[in-house]
Parts: C-alpha cells; structure tokens; sequence
C-alpha cells in the first residue's frame, strides 16, 4: 500500500463513523479490516489502518447516543481482494445491502457495520 499523506489543502484528511457500541465497533473493523485503534477515553478511538503504519489516523470512532442513520455521505474502502473483503465483513459480522457488483472501473458492494453506518469497498477488475 502507499503511504496515506495527512494535511493537505482541501483534500480529505479523516473521517469519523457514529458508533452506538465502541467495543462492538471496534472488534467489527478489526476483524475485517485489520485496523488498529487509539482509545481517548469511553467516547471515542482514532483509527489506524494499514496505509497510517501506526502513526496518524484516518479518523475515529465515535460513541453517540441513539440510532445511527444511513443516507449521509459514503465512504469508501479499497480493496485488493473484494472476495475475500466480502467474506471478512461477513465473518465479522457486517451486512452486505448492496453487491457485489460491476462499475466502470471495478466492482464494489456496500455494507452496515454493528452500529448502522453504511460503507463501501471497491477493487479494480
């Protein structure tokens, strides 16, 4: 993977995902991501994936009360392996909602987490 650069103008720089269960959310994207996690107390845990080798973070986690509403903006995963990011979501517990299938320049499907909150992941064909 490349290196994830941090801090430049206009670009997206971090993301946070509302969660309703930050334990639950946390064991979720471990499993079926790999991602690591920095605890800032009862509330909230940055992310780190594998692009942030254990330096910044990509965004956090969170903790809100109520629902978490589907609809907002969508964010994206990339994948090497859709397959096998499929059946680790799966595994992991998420709920495939759309997919997989084709578009130009790859194939993707989305998914909700533990919490409700709907991502993608994508590959080139």
């Amino acid at each position: 993977m490349g290196d994830h650069a941090h801090g430049i103008h206009h670009s997206i720089d971090y993301v946070e995902l509302p969660v309703t269960d930050l334990g639950a959310a946390q064991a979720f994207y471990a499993a079926a991501f790999g991602w690591e996690f920095v605890p800032y107390g009862p509330g909230y845990a940055g992310i780190r994936t594998a692009a942030e080798a254990g330096q910044d973070e990509a965004g956090g986690l969170s903790l809100v009360e109520g629902d978490v509403a589907r609809g907002g903006p969508l964010v994206l995963l990339c994948s090497d392996d859709l397959d096998a990011t499929l059946a680790a979501v799966a595994a992991a517990g998420g709920r495939v909602v759309n997919g997989p299938y084709e578009f130009p320049g790859g194939r993707r499907f989305h998914f909700l987490d533990p919490s409700g909150n709907e991502l993608g992941v994508w590959a080139k064909v």
